[in-house]
């Protein structure tokens, strides 16, 4: 990796977690809540300035990777009026959130202006089929497939998209699937299709062996290829999470923070385009992982809180404290695991 593309990777992924953090930050002032410290990075301070107006420390911490906001009240019992934990369950939810839902808003964004810039788009619709020397394989030709389908759907899932179909072939075509598609305006339905696969880091995919006819560029195509790529982006999010956790994906399929600097060097590499899906993607991802109920997550800080709104008692802080800092000691272990696998990955 050449260091101007490191340094800008680091930049970008500092970037997302500085509007992470800034969203849990315009919440808390916004409900006056006791802010300690605004922190970007982890680890030793390496600069920071204390504001004379607000008692607010910012710093930025040597690992460029993480950040956190403190306040008052967040894991301890205080006497100060303003601190977090006196304030109402849904104050204290919208401020939990605000993160992950800005990091998903941002992401969506640059998914919206990436798309708009592109200068074609891809549909469904079968253009001509790509031949495989490989001898004993069927193409989805002589399966049925036929130049002018318009493919609907693949094992039940909408597409609408080329960017649907292709994931979803991907994802789900390492097993027989089924297609449904318009076939001069009725509904065909091909059952048990096989396609080819291909291997990358130990996991097996579906190949394609055909392409697609380009869709006319217009205002209407353009909120469609937005929005569904968008949507399908949190999709994939999910679809890691459940393939990881059923074993389709080993942990050397898992990138920490040195992964993730190496696959946007990569991506900065190849150009804006690359670049900036990669970071709406990863926008995306921090969103969505955050909001999953785990503890130290901003999805199990609100389990708790929703627990208090519908028990009207909260959870003793004590308690609260010590899942999260269980959690989260599990989580730096994880993290420690999976850089130390990157960077073995790395210089190998």
């Amino acid at each position: 990796m050449g260091v101007l593309y490191v340094i800008l990777s680091i930049f970008i992924f500092g970037l997302l977690v500085f509007i992470h953090e800034g969203g849990h930050y315009f919440f808390a002032r916004l409900f006056k809540v006791t802010i300690k410290e605004f922190a970007i990075g982890m680890g030793p301070k390496l600069l920071s300035h204390k504001s004379k107006k607000s008692g607010i420390v910012y710093s930025l911490r040597v690992l460029p990777f993480g950040g956190f906001l403190s306040m008052a009240g967040e894991d301890e019992e205080t006497d100060d009026p303003n601190a977090f934990n006196k304030k109402s369950p849904l104050k204290r939810i919208a401020i939990t959130a605000a993160g992950a839902f800005v990091n998903l808003a941002v992401g969506l964004l640059a998914m919206v202006i990436l798309v708009a810039t592109l200068p074609v788009f891809g549909s469904t619709e079968v253009a001509e089929f790509v031949p495989y020397e490989e001898e004993g394989f069927i193409s989805t030709e002589e399966q049925g497939l036929r130049v002018g389908d318009k493919i609907t759907h693949i094992n039940g899932t909408r597409v609408y998209t080329a960017n649907e179909l292709f994931y979803e072939i991907m994802r789900k075509g390492i097993e027989p699937v089924d297609i449904t598609l318009d076939r001069d305006g009725e509904t065909v339905v091909l059952s048990d299709i096989k396609f080819k696969q291909i291997t990358e880091q130990g996991t097996a995919f579906g190949d394609i062996d055909f392409m697609v006819k380009a869709e006319e560029k217009t205002f209407a195509t353009t909120v469609k290829h937005a929005v569904t790529r968008s949507l399908n982006s949190i999709k994939m999010v999910y679809d890691s999470l459940y393939d990881l956790v059923t074993g389709r994906y080993s942990v050397e399929s898992v990138s920490g923070p040195v992964g993730v600097t190496e696959a946007l060097s990569d991506a900065a590499k190849s150009g804006a385009p690359d670049l900036i899906y990669l970071a709406a993607f990863l926008s995306i991802n921090l969103g969505v992982m955050n909001l999953l109920p785990l503890p130290a997550l901003d999805g199990g800080r609100i389990v708790f809180q929703l627990v208090e709104l519908i028990r009207r008692k909260p959870v003793p802080v004590k308690v609260e404290s010590m899942v999260n800092f269980i959690g989260l000691a599990l989580l730096m272990l994880l993290m420690v695991v999976i850089t130390c696998k990157d960077l073995v990955k790395l210089i190998l």
